[in-house]
């Protein structure tokens, strides 16, 4: 059998390392730029502060209004502070909300990115942005939206709080899993996510049992970055399908509805992709990654139901609706009345099968 494949890999330059931040500095005026903006959360804005003040003369100061699922709207009273104070780098700190605005803007605008993750989320390395515009989610994929820089600083993610640690790494983990059985997967995507996968799930339970594990958060860290790379050159199947569905059209936390969809997706497709699912039910120790991830999940003390989130019940009907208009690619048939039942279970928390 003749071995052929199509990779590209991500152009952004990574430094990895415990206070890689500190060349931040080094980083902006390598890429020539003087008139640097802060992008935060309102939640982050204090850290987005300090590292504005790090920065000196280069910095214009800080933009602390990212808001999960990237609304359209925020983007749009971002874009006036941007052309108003002529800005001509973006800095992101934080997880996928600030990343998605600085892709956001970097879409509309071409500038150059710097991305400082503090959650496992992975989209900083990816081509694809997701935005909400009245109430509806789509993602576009574009090189355009690709930083120039990744400095991944695992003391930067030392005070995440617990609960987000474990989702935002399991998250992470869903790249993987969807990487794995792709329709355009590769030996090197698939090499990447089998040890993205293994690094989160040895990660992920020691931080459980101790936030401040030095080794936990070097190593879910790489994980991250190892699954955000593979999603971004990979396609998506049905698990983000179902994330993009729910997040944008009912507003749910993003990575926690990763968190709990993500063993019934698994779960559905498992008996179609058995093979490729091997490396996720070997980490887990069991012949079951939908199960496996359930149980995974739950020991974390990760949500393991939509409801949890505030999602109601008579929303079952029309998520499956959605999920099935325009359907992503996925390695087994989709049938309105499974995934329906699928995304029932995953509202009441039920254990999958597989």
């Amino acid at each position: 059998m003749t071995l052929q494949f199509d990779y590209t890999g991500s152009p952004a330059r990574i430094l990895f390392g415990a206070g890689i931040r500190n060349r931040l500095p080094e980083m902006v005026r390598d890429l020539g730029c003087s008139r640097v903006l802060v992008l935060a959360t309102s939640h982050q804005k204090d850290d987005a502060d300090t590292l504005a003040c790090a920065l000196g003369d280069l910095c214009l100061g800080v933009y602390a209004n990212a808001t999960m699922h990237t609304p359209v709207t925020v983007t749009d009273a971002a874009m006036q502070v941007v052309s108003e104070q002529r800005v001509d780098l973006l800095i992101a700190l934080g997880g996928g909300s600030t990343t998605g605005l600085a892709k956001a803007i970097a879409y509309r605008t071409d500038l150059p990115q710097i991305i400082l993750p503090t959650t496992y989320a992975g989209s900083e390395v990816t081509p694809i942005l997701g935005q909400t515009d009245k109430g509806v989610k789509n993602t576009l994929k574009s090189p355009r939206v690709l930083p120039e820089v990744v400095l991944y600083d695992p003391e930067l993610s030392s005070t995440l709080p617990m609960e987000m640690s474990i989702t935002s790494g399991i998250n992470a983990l869903a790249h993987a899993v969807e990487a794995l059985y792709a329709q355009d997967n590769n030996p090197i995507s698939s090499l990447m996510a089998a040890e993205g996968a293994r690094s989160l799930i040895w990660a992920l339970p020691r931080l459980y049992k101790d936030p401040q594990d030095g080794a936990g958060r070097e190593k879910a860290l790489y994980g991250a970055w190892l699954c955000g790379t593979v999603l971004g050159n990979v396609g998506m199947a049905l698990h983000h399908k179902l994330c993009h569905t729910l997040g944008g059209t009912f507003d749910l936390p993003h990575a926690e509805t990763h968190t709990v969809v993500l063993p019934h997706a698994t779960a559905y497709n498992a008996p179609s992709v058995p093979q490729e699912l091997a490396p996720i039910a070997e980490a887990l120790g069991t012949d079951k990654p939908g199960l496996g991830l359930f149980h995974f999940a739950r020991k974390l003390g990760a949500p393991t139901s939509l409801r949890e989130l505030g999602m109601q019940e008579e929303s079952i009907d029309r998520a499956a609706d959605i999920a099935m208009a325009n359907p992503y690619w996925n390695p087994r048939k989709l049938e309105h009345e499974k995934i329906r039942a699928l995304i029932k279970q995953a509202y009441f928390g039920t254990p999958p099968d597989q």
